[in-house]
């Protein structure tokens, strides 16, 4: 069989390599279940000894754990501990947590981002009707982890330890309070108003890492519908409910298309981060360190990129880039057909 090229997405993530303001990067990428590509660059951090981004070098991952909290949320509804995605959240929360500003949200709403809340000075202020727009804030994570806390009696972490890590054997992937040299140093402004450390390993926060290899385990998985080598380890439903679009029908086409946050694609939204030449259906979860996971099911693809940065340069547009990096991979596949019909 031909070799199959993909000159152009670790062009891609080069780019972006150079782009950022970061020291590391990681580019894997499955086509048909096989490892086409696997290229690490740079190193962990700017110290001079710094070592070598490798196989086994952990990421943060920033917003791409929410792909995590999404299979907690879906597991938690498979299994009925939450009665429909059309519930309000009033119904799993403590009494003491109640507020008339979550009247009317729902379970949908959180996960889609059409939620409306936003935190200001300490209070929750709903700044659009649930359901009728789409901003992409924080505040929707610590309610669901509340709520799956209250109908589960179990943590997110609990959760995705005991139902995934553990039966696939993932050890490269948690969240994480102490660390070792395995770890990227993440490159960021001191002062960067979203950066936030946490020793909490409940899962609500945004201390998750996970090497670019381990990830795109995670991807095929999904892929797979929750089958691993001939074995099923997850009912596909779960991962299924967490990849179908669910957003409420926005009355502006522009806004993003989510399932259980991860951004899939039914259409080509201006505000979509998926490429234009990727097919419908793809699914892809992005975080604010750039790391990305994309899942093409039709073309049977999984590829992740990682950087160890944390924000965006000045003049960067990130959506641009992220569709680059699926539009890349799309050119890729596309050459390697044409090469392998003139055989």
């Amino acid at each position: 069989m031909l070799a199959q090229s993909f000159d152009h997405v670790k062009k891609s993530v080069e780019n972006t390599f150079q782009t950022l303001h970061c020291t590391g990067a990681a580019l894997v990428l499955f086509h048909n279940n096989e490892l086409q590509v696997e290229q690490y660059w740079g190193k962990h951090s700017n110290q001079e000894n710094a070592r070598s981004i490798q196989a086994d070098t952990k990421f943060h991952l920033a917003s791409c754990r929410k792909s995590y909290i999404a299979f907690a949320v879906a597991y938690a509804i498979y299994h009925g501990y939450i009665q429909s995605l059309d519930d309000e959240i009033s119904l799993y929360l403590l009494p003491d947590s109640q507020k008339d500003v979550y009247n009317c949200i729902t379970i949908r709403h959180l996960v889609t981002h059409s939620h409306g809340l936003e935190y200001i000075d300490g209070e929750d202020v709903q700044t659009f009707a649930p359901g009728t727009s789409w901003a992409y804030r924080g505040r929707n994570i610590e309610l669901l982890s509340d709520i799956v806390k209250f109908s589960t009696k179990r943590t997110i972490a609990d959760i995705v330890n005991e139902e995934v890590f553990k039966p696939l054997h993932f050890s490269e992937t948690n969240w994480y309070h102490t660390f070792d040299d395995t770890f990227v140093e993440v490159i960021r402004q001191p002062n960067d108003r979203f950066w936030s450390a946490s020793s909490n390993l409940d899962g609500s926060q945004m201390n998750m890492y996970a090497s670019a290899r381990e990830f795109a385990k995670w991807g095929l998985l999904h892929l797979n519908e929750g089958n691993l080598n001939g074995k099923q380890m997850i009912p596909p439903d779960i991962l299924k409910l967490a990849t179908t679009i669910h957003s409420p029908a926005f009355s502006n086409p522009d806004l993003p298309e989510n399932g259980f946050f991860w951004y899939v694609k039914g259409s080509m939204a201006k505000r979509s981060e998926i490429g234009a030449l990727v097919p419908n259906g793809a699914f892809q979860i992005l975080g604010y360190t750039t790391v990305t996971l994309l899942v093409i099911p039709s073309e049977k693809i999984v590829a992740v990129r990682a950087f160890n940065s944390f924000g965006s340069p000045e003049g960067y547009d990130y959506l641009a880039d992220v569709r680059s990096f699926g539009d890349s991979i799309m050119v890729d596949l596309n050459n390697n057909i044409q090469k392998t019909s003139r055989l």
